[in-house]
């Protein structure tokens, strides 16, 4: 099985390292491939396997977005994902989007913290009523109460 690395070949010993535990057998690192000899690989294990345990990898370093890993036969080529202008600004964005949400956060919940009991009334007000149960049928009176 061969693992074309593209333009991860500085990360290609960490990922032999990481895959070797999971495939039962170190794979040798020639140029910008992973060779992985099937005989020796624990029994079970397919490309696909593999190709979630490079996934986890990239998860792991934190370039999964950046990266797709395709699954022919018996290779895997791990390819870079070009991002367009927006997406890369749109990435760039997220992250102080994110710092500034929690301190944003915490100054309306300090006045908010004594008027607790008041908002705590809004909202059983507000809460949606439930079905109706249904009425339980009234029972069938038998032939000898009738007459």
């Amino acid at each position: 099985m061969k693992v074309a690395l593209g333009t991860l070949k500085d990360k290609g010993d960490d990922l032999v390292a990481f895959l070797e535990p999971r495939v039962g057998t170190k794979p040798s690192l020639s140029g910008g491939e992973i060779e992985i000899e099937d005989e020796e690989m624990k029994e079970g294990v397919r490309p696909r396997h593999v190709k979630t345990y490079i996934k986890r990898f990239l998860y792991m370093n934190g370039v999964r977005k950046k990266y797709r890993v395709f699954v022919t036969g018996k290779e895997l080529t791990i390819q870079e994902i070009e991002l367009g202008e927006k997406e890369e600004e749109e990435e760039k964005k997220a992250p102080e989007k994110h710092e500034e949400a929690p301190a944003e956060e915490a100054k309306p919940e300090e006045p908010e913290a004594p008027e607790q009991e008041p908002a705590k009334e809004e909202t059983t007000k507000e809460k949606p009523k439930k079905a109706a149960t249904k009425k339980p049928r009234p029972k069938k009176k038998k032939a000898e109460e009738e007459s």
